[in-house]
């Protein structure tokens, strides 16, 4: 008889214990790899939250941070490895949506003081960022805070998303930009 089994389901059950102690949900049935980091954070104040929905995969050295905001992701999501969602000004992620490695979903920016002042001490600029559902984001995709990418997108490979791109858009490059519609003529 096997132990793989009952490792791996304890594995799981450890990780999804360690998560809520972090103070986030989780819906049923994910797949946690190894090392996730898992912060709520607090900002003026206020606790973040962070709320996964069931059959999600976050891949291994994924990493979600709150900073006092907030963090939404839908049922059916894979989030590739070491991918990266900031939730300042709060992220909503779709049902059925692919991540690949590398990509960061930003929601907050920094403004730009004159010379005569500190850009590390200037506050944050909180804007929400909306990822539709059914929404595939290529390898080391960046989505810059306030923008919505429609459902049912495609933004390719490296893409920096720095405006809204609408629903069964195709989107590629640095600034992204429409390529095609995947609807069907």
């Amino acid at each position: 008889m096997s132990l793989k089994p009952f490792i791996k389901s304890t594995t799981q059950t450890l990780r999804r214990a360690a998560i809520t102690l972090k103070g986030a949900t989780i819906g049923c049935n994910s797949l946690l790899e190894r090392g996730i980091s898992l912060q709520c954070g607090v900002h003026e104040g206020k606790k973040g939250t962070i709320d996964l929905g069931s059959h999600l995969q976050l891949a291994t050295g994924v990493v979600l941070n709150a900073w006092g905001g907030k963090i939404t992701v839908g049922d059916h999501v894979f989030i590739g490895p070491h991918s990266v969602l900031y939730g300042h000004g709060s992220v909503t992620i779709g049902n059925d949506c692919l991540i690949a490695e590398h990509c960061s979903i930003l929601s907050a920016n920094h403004t730009i003081p004159s010379k005569e002042r500190k850009i590390r001490w200037e506050p944050d600029v909180r804007a929400h960022t909306v990822i539709g559902n059914d929404v595939w984001l290529g390898a080391g995709v960046r989505v810059l805070a306030g923008v919505t990418i429609g459902d049912g997108a495609v933004v390719g490979a490296g893409a920096v998303v720095t405006t809204d791109i609408p629903a069964y858009s195709v989107a590629v490059g640095v600034p992204a930009k429409v390529i095609r519609t995947r609807e069907v003529s």
